[in-house]
C-alpha cells in the first residue's frame, strides 16, 4: 500500500495515463482528486476508479480547465482545504492530438497550430505545478511528476516539431525544478512514453497501415506498443518512496526504443 493516507491531484485522470495511474493509486490507498475538462468522461471514470478503491482508497472528481489558472488555483486551494494537504502531483495533460495533422512538419505547421501544441503541453504543467509548490515547501516533501514523451528526445517519427518542442521544454522543466525543490525535500521527475494506445491515441494507431505498425512494433526491442498501464507503472514508482532518492530524471518508457 504504497499510497495510504496520500493525497493525490491528478491532471486528465478521465482517460489514458491519467486514468490509469489514478487506478493504481487507488488501489494502494490514496485519496485521488481525478481533474478533468470534460464531465460526462469524468463522471464515467470517477465512477469506475471507485469500484476499485482498496485500503482506504478514495477518489473525487474535480472539472476544471488545466489551462486557466484561475480554475488551476481553485483545484490546489481547495484540495488543501479538504484535505489538509497534498502530497503527489501528476501532470498528465498534454499530447499530439489538439490539431488536425499531429504529423505535419515543419513547413505544414500553422503559427496557431504551434501556438496550441506549445500551451496545451506546457501551460498547464507549469500551472498546476506553480500552484502547488507552495503547501509542499510548507511541509517540506512531496513528489510531483510530468508527462514528455521520446518525442521531447528528437525520437519519435511521427510527431510534429512543436510537439518535440513542447515535450523538449517538458525535460528541461523537470530537471531545473528538482534542482529548485531539492532542499525542500520535493521530487520532480518525469516519464517520456513512446506510442501509448490511450483512448486517444488508438484510432490513430488503428488508422496507420499494417506495415507502419510493423515498422513501430519492429524497431522496439520488446516487439509491442506500450498501454496506459505501462506508463502509469511508471509514475507510480516515481511518486512512491521507492523513488525518495531519485530527482530531475526523465525516463524513457518505450520499450526499450
Amino acid at each position: 500500500m504504497r499510497f495510504r493516507n496520500k493525497v493525490a491531484p491528478i491532471t486528465a485522470a478521465a482517460n489514458g495515463i491519467g486514468r490509469a495511474t489514478a487506478a493504481i493509486m487507488v488501489r494502494e490507498g490514496a485519496t485521488v482528486i481525478a481533474a478533468d475538462n470534460h464531465q460526462g468522461r469524468l463522471d464515467e471514470a470517477v465512477a469506475s476508479l471507485r469500484g476499485a478503491c482498496a485500503g482506504g482508497g478514495r477518489v473525487e472528481g474535480a472539472l476544471i480547465d488545466a489551462l486557466d489558472p484561475a480554475q488551476v488555483d481553485g483545484l490546489v486551494a481547495g484540495t488543501v482545504r479538504d484535505h489538509g494537504t497534498i502530497d503527489i502531483l501528476v501532470n498528465a495533460v498534454g499530447g499530439s492530438t489538439v490539431i488536425a495533422n499531429p504529423r505535419a512538419t515543419t513547413e505544414e505547421l500553422s503559427f496557431a497550430d504551434w501556438q496550441k501544441l506549445i500551451a496545451f503541453n506546457l501551460d498547464a504543467t507549469f500551472l498546476c505545478t506553480h500552484a502547488v509548490i507552495p503547501t509542499l515547501r510548507a511541509r517540506r516533501s512531496g513528489k510531483i511528476v510530468n508527462l514528455a514523451s521520446i518525442a521531447g528526445r528528437g525520437l519519435s517519427f511521427n510527431s510534429s516539431s512543436a510537439y518535440a518542442a513542447a515535450k523538449g521544454g517538458i525535460i528541461a522543466f523537470t530537471r531545473k525544478l528538482a534542482y529548485e525543490l531539492g532542499p525542500d525535500g520535493i521530487n520532480v521527475n518525469a516519464i517520456a512514453p513512446s506510442v501509448t494506445l490511450t483512448e486517444r491515441i488508438r484510432p490513430h494507431w488503428e488508422a496507420r497501415s499494417q506495415a507502419a505498425q510493423a515498422e513501430e512494433i519492429e524497431r522496439t526491442p520488446l516487439r509491442r506498443v506500450a498501454e496506459a498501464a505501462d506508463q502509469a507503472n511508471v509514475i507510480c514508482f516515481l511518486a512512491s518512496s521507492d523513488a525518495d532518492f531519485v530527482t530531475g530524471l526523465t525516463i524513457d518508457v518505450t520499450g526499450g526504443v
